[in-house]
């Protein structure tokens, strides 16, 4: 079988968390063919690839949306598109009715009308949708910052929906956002099945980024977030199957509009083997070491961990800290994160960059996840895998984690704060730092609780399953 999977903004550009996710599901189904259909910001990252690809991926297409820039426009064109084309494009922007992914084929595949986004975009016809958009929803607004802002939002989308398409068996995308739009225009124009792999929830993670973005002023925030709650809500109407780490997720995409009947389960797993070699917590001489295993990106929330560790550091002078993860996706916030290190004059942190987490879990006393937003983290399920507890906040999957669901009887694991709270992290940090046998208990606990219910065979043989019942659908 041929699986096209499709991704935005991570594999194979990026190490850690989703890119990892799809890694571990090529290599864990060898019989399959895969080809990875990949969605980036900028064509400097072309070929760049951090993961060595498994010799089962037959192939990458890469798509970068700065390759827009290039294009050109015809100038101004009138009446190129019908009137139901019209209702459609009206319906794709505002978000209210279903619209039918054909429709959006027959429009944007129309090679004879349409050789450039542009074309589409820069016509009278469209111009009169913009017009009708704002007189109805956004007169509030000025009209010209408006156009900009649904040209700013719309013309990646046309560019990609225009671009050509891999022929596969099965489309599998990890999102919802514009790999899940153009997923399910190939499983349209190929006549076979469409899934998503929901980790986080896409419309939401969007949210939280923009309404805490410079790039978005004032009222447009509300504008680009009700654009991509839009393309979540055209995903889940054309996937077959939609398929979600946990039961909170599944809950939320419900709340946005899929069907509930469309939507699966199939947590994270990890390789326990991997691991085993790690012992439980070990009380040692020397200084309380503490670890994060993580990206160092603005939704990781760098800034939050390093003020409660300047807190920690007034109860737990010997404390150290180390960041282990790759530093070069958002250089700016890098420099940040260093900028408050230096500002607060904090001692013994060290931001290690890309490291092989195995040969330093053993070193840790305490692991740390300090983001905004997650879906189900591999790099808490590692850690639990090595026998330690962590502290985390309360996002994604991360209570289920280390407390356990309703049937699980084990335990804390660690535990919870809320989001961007530096003060009861630090709290918490400071308390399982004065209880080596607490520590202990909790690490052991994390490790049974993965053992039971997060290991890598379940989820590979979770996937072969659904991808078998996909090939039999159609």
């Amino acid at each position: 079988m041929r699986i096209c999977l499709l991704t935005e903004g991570s594999y194979p550009y990026v190490v850690g968390g989703v890119s990892s996710w799809c890694q571990m599901l090529i290599q864990g189904l060898p019989e399959h063919e895969f080809l990875v259909y990949s969605i980036g910001a900028e064509s400097r990252d072309r070929g760049k690839f951090r993961y060595q690809l498994p010799d089962n991926m037959i192939g990458i297409q890469e798509e970068f949306l700065d390759d827009i820039l290039g294009q050109k426009s015809q100038g101004m064109k009138e009446d190129i598109l019908t009137g139901p084309e019209k209702k459609v494009l009206y319906g794709l922007v505002v978000g209210d009715q279903p619209i039918r992914i054909r429709d959006l084929v027959s429009i944007f595949r129309d090679r004879r009308r349409f050789q450039s986004p542009l074309d589409i975009f820069m016509s009278s016809d469209f111009f009169q949708v913009i017009q009708q958009v704002y007189e109805e929803r956004y007169a509030y607004l000025p009209f010209t910052d408006f156009f900009w802002t649904l040209r700013s939002m719309l013309i990646p989308l046309f560019f990609l929906l225009q671009q050509e398409l891999p022929e596969a068996d099965v489309y599998h995308s990890v999102a919802t956002g514009y790999c899940g739009v153009i997923g399910a225009m190939a499983a349209e124009i190929y006549q076979k099945p469409f899934l998503i792999t929901e980790h986080g929830i896409y419309s939401r993670e969007r949210e939280v980024e923009i309404i805490k973005s410079d790039w978005a002023k004032g009222d447009f925030k509300s504008v680009w977030i009700q654009y991509f709650y839009n393309l979540a809500k055209l995903s889940y109407q054309t996937a077959d199957h939609v398929y979600t780490l946990f039961e909170h997720n599944a809950e939320i995409e419900r709340s946005l509009g899929c069907d509930p009947e469309k939507i699966g389960i199939v947590p994270n797993g990890v390789h326990l083997e991997q691991f085993a070699g790690i012992p439980e917590l070990q009380q040692h001489d020397g200084p309380f070491t503490i670890g994060a295993v993580v990206r160092v990106v603005p939704i990781k929330d760098i800034v939050t961990l390093l003020r409660a560790f300047f807190l920690v550091k007034r109860d737990l002078p010997d404390a150290r800290l180390f960041i282990m993860g790759g530093l070069e996706e958002d250089p700016e916030y890098y420099a940040l994160c260093k900028q408050t290190v230096e500002m607060l004059r904090i001692q013994d942190v060290t931001f290690t960059g890309a490291v092989r987490v195995v040969e330093y879990l053993p070193k840790m006393d305490l692991l740390m996840l300090s983001s905004i937003s997650e879906g189900q983290p591999l790099a808490v399920l590692e850690g639990q895998a090595a026998h330690r507890p962590f502290v985390t906040t309360d996002v994604g999957c991360c209570r289920e984690l280390i407390y356990g669901d309703s049937t699980d009887t084990l335990g804390p694991a660690g535990a919870i704060v809320a989001p961007m709270d530096y003060e009861a992290m630090a709290a918490e940090i400071v308390r399982l730092g004065k209880d080596f046998d607490l520590r202990r208990r909790m690490g052991n606990i994390g490790y049974e609780r993965v053992r039971r219910g997060y290991t890598y065979e379940h989820f590979i043989e979770s996937y072969r399953k659904i991808y078998e019942q996909e090939r039999r659908s159609r």
